[in-house]
């Protein structure tokens, strides 16, 4: 049975061969993602594993007659078209937990890169400007952080937050009281949260429901001056919306692991395409924009990304493929 790894490294492919050796996978790595250019790479393929710069749509997994298990290495699970999957009984799996931990850390690191202005003081002093104009933070203790998303990610944050002296406002479709309870925060709509929070995290999945989340009728409900948080999926935001709260002074500030259309920046030669969609193109712009601000923090969706959580996807990932390979599969997001 033939296996295809995309986007792997070095270290994975090392750890993956010893993992798999039992296994009497035919196994090949590849170091680019799975697209419609490179699907040609996984002919023949019984199992593939992917990350989430690959692009399983219903085209490709037509092209791949042979396919019967995809194993994400990821948590998230909008880059593969599980509808397609399902007609073509095609069994999916992903991590469903690896880093916790890991993004809200992140998160946190986002938000006192805004509060005590870290990046601005590091480009300032890297040209030998000590000074502390423009510098004067503020303090997290006492205020107000709204997560949207108690899940396993946000409970984190929570926690966290607890340990800066924060109020916490929790909105989400399934409350757990008790948690509640014992971590001394609070269920509220949405709306409230963005009225009474200093600080927004955002920790929801990317689905068709959150799909431009925070729009600019959200954003008018945001305490003026807050910052907002987005260590989740780009498409929660809407782009325009974001730079016009942003020159509003609506949101005083962002933190962005990840960006609507993110793939643009790392593959601008995409640009040059005769048939570039216009509106993926004013996203780009957008973005474009927002890194050049001093208010905005951009990572490139490293929240993810520690020694620590990658060994727990890979070992995830041997997990799920070895359940599937013995006839009990997990970690299901897609079965048969």
């Amino acid at each position: 049975m033939k296996a295809v790894f995309f986007e792997t490294a070095p270290w994975e492919r090392r750890y993956l061969t010893r993992a798999l050796a039992k296994s009497k996978l035919q196994v090949r790595f590849l170091a680019e993602p799975l697209t419609e250019a490179t699907r040609r790479l996984a002919d023949g393929a019984a199992v593939l594993s992917v990350f989430i710069y690959s692009t399983l749509t219903s085209a490709v997994l037509r092209r791949l007659p042979r396919l019967t298990f995809i194993a994400t290495r990821s948590t998230g699970f909008d880059h593969i078209n599980l509808a397609a999957c399902r007609s073509r009984r095609i069994v999916v799996s992903n991590v469903p937990s690896y880093g916790e931990n890991t993004v809200a850390e992140h998160t946190f690191a986002l938000i006192l890169a805004l509060s005590r202005n870290i990046h601005k003081a590091y480009v300032k002093t890297i040209k030998g400007d000590f000074s502390l104009e423009g510098l004067q933070g503020f303090d997290l203790k006492g205020k107000t952080l709204g997560v949207v998303g108690g899940g396993h990610i946000g409970l984190h944050v929570i926690k966290m937050a607890k340990g800066f002296g924060m109020e916490v406002l929790v909105h989400d479709a399934r409350q757990n009281l008790f948690l509640s309870e014992v971590l001394d925060y609070q269920y509220v709509p949405l709306d409230t949260l963005l009225r009474r929070s200093d600080i927004v995290s955002l920790h929801v999945p990317y689905m068709p429901a959150t799909h431009h989340l925070m729009n600019r009728r959200m954003f008018r409900l945001m305490k003026r001056g807050s910052l907002l948080i987005n260590t989740a999926r780009g498409g929660i935001v809407e782009t325009d919306a974001l730079v016009w709260a942003l020159d509003q002074g609506i949101v005083g500030g962002a933190g962005l692991d990840v960006l609507e259309g993110e793939e643009l920046v790392k593959e601008e030669r995409q640009l040059l395409s005769h048939d570039f969609p216009k509106e993926k193109l004013a996203t780009a712009l957008k973005n474009h924009i927002l890194l050049h601000r001093e208010n905005v923090v951009i990572t490139p969706h490293i929240a993810f990304d520690s020694k620590e959580a990658l060994q727990r996807i890979l070992d995830t990932t041997v997990t799920n493929i070895a359940g599937f390979l013995g006839g009990a599969p997990v970690n299901l997001v897609s079965g048969t």
